[in-house]
C-alpha cells in the first residue's frame, strides 16, 4: 500500500475519533488504536497529519458544503464513516491543489467501500460528484 493511502486510511481513523471522542487532531494521531507512529513512514506521518488537521481547521466550511450538496440527508445523521469520508476528500478538493480532484474522488469512495457499507461508496461518489460539479472542479 502507497504511503498516501495509508495515510488517508490513518486521517479517517483519526476523524472518526475526533468525531467520536471530541479529540483534536493531534490527540487523535496519537491515540489511533492498533498503529504505531513509529512504523509510519515519515511521508505518510506527515500527510496524515495534513489532513486530519486541514479537516480540523477547515471543519465548519467542509460540513457547510457537505450538508449543501447531501440531499435528504442531515450531517448529523450520516453514517460516521461515511461523514469522515466526505470531510477528507472535501478538504483535498478544496485545500490540495497538489491532488488531482479524480485521485481524492477515488480515494474517497475506495476508503468508503473498506470502511463503510455496502452503499457507501455509491453515497459517497454521488455526494462528492455534487460537490464536485458545484466548484468547478469536475
Amino acid at each position: 500500500m502507497g504511503a498516501r493511502r495509508r495515510a488517508r486510511e490513518i486521517a479517517l481513523q483519526v476523524l472518526f475519533a475526533m468525531d467520536v471522542a471530541g479529540k483534536d487532531a493531534n490527540a487523535g494521531l496519537g491515540d489511533v488504536q492498533g498503529l504505531s507512529i513509529s512504523t509510519w513512514s515519515s511521508e505518510t506521518r506527515r500527510f496524515a497529519n495534513r489532513l486530519a488537521s486541514g479537516v480540523e481547521q477547515n471543519r465548519e466550511k467542509i460540513d457547510t458544503i457537505i450538508r449543501e450538496s447531501s440531499h435528504n440527508w442531515r450531517l448529523e445523521r450520516m453514517a460516521l464513516v461515511d461523514r469522515n469520508v466526505l470531510r477528507l476528500a472535501v478538504f483535498e478538493l478544496l485545500y490540495c491543489e497538489d491532488i488531482p480532484r479524480k485521485v481524492s474522488l477515488n480515494e474517497a469512495i475506495e476508503l468508503g467501500k473498506k470502511f463503510g457499507s455496502s452503499d457507501s461508496g455509491a453515497f459517497i461518489n454521488g455526494v462528492l460528484d455534487r460537490i464536485a460539479r458545484a466548484s468547478g472542479k469536475e
